[in-house]
């Protein structure tokens, strides 16, 4: 089988294709046939250097990426019972030091990481669920809110901002969105009660809206401190990059949102998906073989949807 492999970090033009051995499931896992797997930030920052740099992935021979799944399980590891071979599953492979990743023809999960993908949905789509959904859904329970309370997200437009408001809309919270000016028909779409263009004053212009500031901050957009300016007196702020996040003041709680592969909050997602609730943007596909293009336009920024890679 062919997999995505770094042995030296640096840009897009270090990512090997690799031909390896097809791996067997061990207890409690599965093998699954990738059909789809997005590219996503974390990926970049691997392959440039920057996790290992942050102590965050020791050395290895070779590091795997992709961290999104959707596919077929392929075969069933002793001891695992809750799917069989023929399922169609998404999932997330968390263990950033296991090869081969996500982005490979077959990879390995711990039963525990997986959920049925919701039906009739394609591939693609499926794949753009498992990692940034389960960061909006840990992050909007970080920030702990009741019906009725106002939520702040910068980075409203994105994979997890865009979670994160339709979530929040399930929860009968006013949120209000931060993104670019050309994106404010999108978040509206996605849910945003209100809109703040990232080209203003941010504390200023939020509390304009609300005055003595909202209840909670999701910082999807990792501008730390200017989006806490917006944040009232003992309310949450939702890091997702513990470096960006604020101190805590004026009697606030920080908090990092650290994901993890969880198969039943990720069964919930999928069952929202497929219940049109949750909204799975592609903005390019592309073969396994363009690992190094979908690279580039990950980093170009810009897009509003998930880069897919195709094995």
């Amino acid at each position: 089988m062919y997999a995505i492999a770094v042995s030296d970090f640096g840009g897009p033009g270090v990512l090997e294709l690799r031909q390896i051995p097809v791996p067997e499931p061990a207890t409690g896992q599965l093998r699954v046939r990738v059909r789809a797997s997005t590219v996503a930030k974390i990926d970049i920052s691997t392959r440039a250097g920057a996790i290992s740099q942050a102590g965050l992935l020791a050395p290895h021979e070779a590091v795997g990426l992709g961290w999104d799944v959707a596919g077929t399980v392929d075969a069933v590891g002793p001891g695992a019972r809750r799917f069989t071979a023929g399922d169609e599953v998404i999932g997330l492979r968390d263990l950033m030091f296991t090869f081969p990743g996500a982005h490979a023809e077959y990879v390995l999960l711990d039963e525990r990481a997986v959920a049925h993908a919701p039906r009739a949905t394609p591939h693609e789509q499926a794949a753009t669920i498992p990692l940034a959904g389960l960061t909006a859904d840990r992050a909007l329970g970080l920030a702990g809110l009741e019906p009725g309370q106002t939520l702040l997200v910068t980075g409203a437009a994105g994979g997890v901002g865009g979670f994160v408001l339709e979530l929040a809309r399930l929860q009968n919270l006013r949120t209000i969105a931060v993104a670019s000016p050309d994106d404010e028909a999108l978040v509206g779409e996605l849910g945003a009660t209100e809109f703040v263009a990232r080209t203003e004053a941010l504390g200023e212009a939020v509390r304009n809206r609300v005055p003595g500031g909202v209840d909670a901050v999701i910082d999807t957009a990792v501008i730390g401190v200017v989006a806490h300016e917006a944040l009232r007196g003992g309310g949450t702020f939702v890091a997702l990059v513990a470096p960006f996040a604020p101190p805590p003041i004026r009697g606030t709680k920080v908090v990092v949102q650290e994901v993890y592969a969880d198969g039943g909050r990720l069964a919930v997602l999928s069952a929202l998906a497929e219940a049109r609730r949750l909204s799975l943007r592609v903005a390019h596909t592309l073969p396994l073989t363009e690992a190094a293009q979908a690279h580039r336009l990950v980093e170009r920024g810009g897009q509003r949807g998930r880069i897919v890679l195709q094995p």
